[in-house]
C-alpha cells in the first residue's frame, strides 16, 4: 500500500507542470474578457515603456562587447572592484550598465561575460547577485513622478536602491571565495577583443547586435504579457482576495493595513503592477507605501527572476546567488529607506 502511494506521489510530481499549464489554459478561457484586457495592457506597457528604455541599451552593450572598452574598464577600475566586490575590473561595466539601463541588462552582461570568458564562473555569479537592478528612468520617472507623483520620492528610492545594491555586492564578495579563478581566461578575452571592429565587419556586427537585442526584448515582452494575464486570473478567480484574508491577522499585528497585501503579492509576481497598486493606496503614513516599494524594487519579482533564468540557463551560472542577492537587496533597501525617512526630516512624507 505504501509503495502504491509513493508511486502516485511520484506520478503527481511528474505531472505537476502539465496540470498547472492545463489549469492556466482553462482559466484563460474562463476569464477571457479580463485576460484580453490584461494582455493588451501588458503589450502597451512593453511597447511604450520597456522597448524605448531598454532596446537601445541592449544594442549598445552588444556593440561594446565587440570592442576593447571592457578591457580598459578592467585596467582602470580593477583597484576598486577587486577589494570591494572580489571581481575583476571588467565587472564595473556590468555594474554601471546594470544601474543605468535597468532589469535585466546586468544579468545579460554577466552571462555574456561568462560566454566570452571575460570572468570566471564564480566572479560572474557574484556579478549576478548585485548588478541586475532597476534603472533610474524607471525608479525616478515611472515610480516617483508617474506613480507617486513626487520626484523626491523617486530620488529617495533610487538612492536606497543603489546603496542596497552596493551592500549586497560587498557581502557577496565572499561567495565561493575559496574557488580558484582561471587567469588565462582574461588573457584570451584581451587578445580576442582588441581592435575587433573595423569598417569591413561593422555592418555584420551591428546586424548581429540588433538581432540579439530583438531576441532579448521579445523575451521580456512575452514575460510582461504572460504575468499580466496571470495577475488578471488571480484577481478574477478571487485568489488575491483569499490571500488578503489569510494574511490580514499577521499584517494587523504589525500595525500595517491589510490593504497592502494585494499590492505586495502582485509585486512579488510582477514589479510594475505591484508598485502601481501600492502607490495608489491612500495612507496617512506614506512611509509604509515607500518602504514596501523599496523592497519590491530591490527584489524585482518572479517575472524578472524568470527573465534572468532564461538568460543564465544558456550558461553554467547558478541562479542561487541572484535569488539570495535580490532578497537581501530588497530587505536592505527597505531598511535604508526606513532610516532615511525617520532620521532625515526632508524625506519624511507622513501626514
Amino acid at each position: 500500500m505504501v509503495l502504491k502511494n509513493n508511486f502516485y506521489v511520484i506520478k503527481l510530481k511528474k505531472s505537476f507542470f502539465a496540470l498547472l499549464f492545463l489549469l492556466f489554459t482553462f482559466c484563460l478561457l474562463l476569464f477571457s474578457k479580463n485576460n484580453l484586457s490584461a494582455a493588451k495592457s501588458g503589450l502597451t506597457l512593453w511597447a511604450t515603456s520597456v522597448v524605448p528604455s531598454l532596446f537601445p541599451f541592449f544594442v549598445s552593450t552588444e556593440l561594446l562587447m565587440h570592442t576593447n572598452i571592457i578591457y580598459y574598464f578592467g585596467r582602470i577600475l580593477n583597484p576598486l572592484m577587486k577589494p570591494l566586490f572580489n571581481v575583476r575590473g571588467e565587472g564595473a561595466f556590468a555594474f554601471l550598465m546594470g544601474i543605468i539601463s535597468g532589469y535585466p541588462v546586468g544579468a545579460k552582461i554577466a552571462s555574456d561575460f561568462r560566454k566570452n570568458n571575460v570572468c570566471s564562473k564564480e566572479e560572474c555569479e557574484r556579478l549576478l547577485s548585485f548588478t541586475n537592478n532597476s534603472g533610474p528612468l524607471f525608479i525616478i520617472g515611472t515610480v516617483g513622478i508617474i506613480m507617486f507623483k513626487n520626484t523626491t520620492i523617486g530620488f529617495l528610492l533610487f538612492i536606497t536602491h543603489l546603496l542596497a545594491c552596493i551592500s549586497v555586492g560587498i557581502i557577496f564578495r565572499f561567495w565561493k571565495s575559496n574557488s580558484n579563478s582561471k587567469n588565462e581566461k582574461f588573457k584570451t578575452f584581451k587578445q580576442n577583443t582588441n581592435s575587433s571592429v573595423n569598417l569591413g565587419n561593422l555592418g555584420e556586427i551591428i546586424a548581429e547586435s540588433i538581432n540579439n537585442s530583438i531576441s532579448t526584448i521579445l523575451l521580456i515582452g512575452g514575460f510582461v504579457v504572460l504575468f499580466s494575464c496571470i495577475i488578471s486570473i488571480l484577481k478574477s478567480s478571487g485568489f488575491l482576495h483569499f490571500v488578503e484574508l489569510t494574511f490580514s491577522p499577521f499584517f494587523n499585528s504589525l500595525n500595517i493595513d491589510s490593504v497592502f497585501i494585494q499590492g505586495i503579492f502582485t509585486g512579488f509576481l510582477e514589479i510594475t503592477n505591484g508598485i502601481s497598486v501600492i502607490s495608489n493606496i491612500a495612507c496617512r503614513k506614506l512611509s509604509i507605501n515607500i518602504i514596501l516599494t523599496a523592497f519590491l524594487l530591490g527584489f524585482g519579482g518572479i517575472s524578472i527572476l524568470l527573465q534572468v533564468l532564461s538568460i543564465t540557463s544558456k550558461t553554467d551560472l547558478s541562479i542561487k546567488p541572484y535569488i539570495y542577492g535580490k532578497l537581501l537587496q530588497g530587505l536592505l533597501a527597505s531598511i535604508y529607506t526606513y532610516f532615511f525617512i525617520n532620521f532625515i526630516p526632508f524625506f519624511n512624507f507622513d501626514l
